[in-house]
């Protein structure tokens, strides 16, 4: 991710919080209080093994770009650190951003197209409903839900392909960028999305991420294992924020690394 780096504000982390389901990063910008969010990523359930955080217990009071560069680490619970960390240090957004929650931005520009949907989300028996054909690609597939192999064979094909900000985290989101059509609309939505405009120079035409506006609540119910929904209710806003849509061809040639 050097090109997202290198955006990033300078800070310490004040707190770290990797709870079952959302991982939080506090971190100290300016005399301003940040905190950024991220899905947990977990593999292995070994408790013996190597350690899934090496530095379980020294986080806090480490300079914030070096926890957010642990989005290159080996470990997948570190890689949802980093990527929290980045969403902590996020330089102000210079675009218009709207709240508006992914369910109605893909809604909206999926209306009687062809839909993929990378990732799971509660909202996909009502999306069903709203977009002409959705396809949902997973790692462990449901019925009615393709194996993320399926990948190539369907996502060229789309109109509208939307893609979760967990794709940042296991590595996988650059090739599914490359497999897009340069006419479709290509979505980043998540909490765990950065809302910068850096992904825009990578061929995405909408991010759909969060801001935590009440911090103490949202770090209580992440440590006590909240779902979204919770951690929604618990402090959140929901934002998207748009590019104007232009061709990805010359960003599909870009020699640095977003991942």
């Amino acid at each position: 991710m050097s090109d997202l780096l290198s955006t990033l504000l300078d800070g310490e982390v004040s707190q770290v919080i990797i709870g079952l389901h959302w991982t939080a990063v506090v971190t100290e910008v300016e005399d301003t209080r940040r905190c950024g969010l991220a899905s947990t990523y977990r593999v292995s359930q070994e408790h013996h093994s190597k350690p899934d955080v090496p530095d379980a217990g020294q986080l806090a009071s480490s300079n914030g770009l070096v926890v957010a560069a642990y989005t290159q680490s080996d470990s997948p619970v570190m890689r949802s650190v980093g990527v929290a960390a980045i969403n902590a240090l996020l330089p102000p957004f210079t675009h218009t951003l709207v709240e508006q929650n992914a369910e109605e931005v893909i809604a909206s520009h999926g209306f009687e197209k062809r839909v993929v949907l990378v990732g799971r989300f509660p909202f996909i028996p009502r999306l069903r409903t709203r977009v002409g054909e959705l396809t949902v690609l997973e790692i462990s597939p449901h019925p009615g839900e393709l194996p993320e192999s399926a990948a190539l064979d369907v996502i060229p094909a789309a109109d509208v392909v939307a893609i979760t900000g967990m794709t940042l985290i296991n590595h996988s989101l650059e090739n599914l960028l490359k497999l897009c059509s340069p006419q479709a609309r290509v979505i980043l939505l998540g909490p765990s999305t950065p809302l910068s405009p850096v992904l825009f120079d990578y061929g995405v035409d909408l991010l759909c991420g969060s801001v935590v506006t009440d911090i103490e609540p949202v770090l209580r119910a992440i440590s006590q294992g909240a779902n979204f929904r919770q951690v929604h209710q618990a402090g959140v806003r929901l934002i998207s924020v748009t590019q104007a849509k232009k061709s990805r061809s010359n960003h599909r040639r870009k020699e640095k690394q977003l991942c």
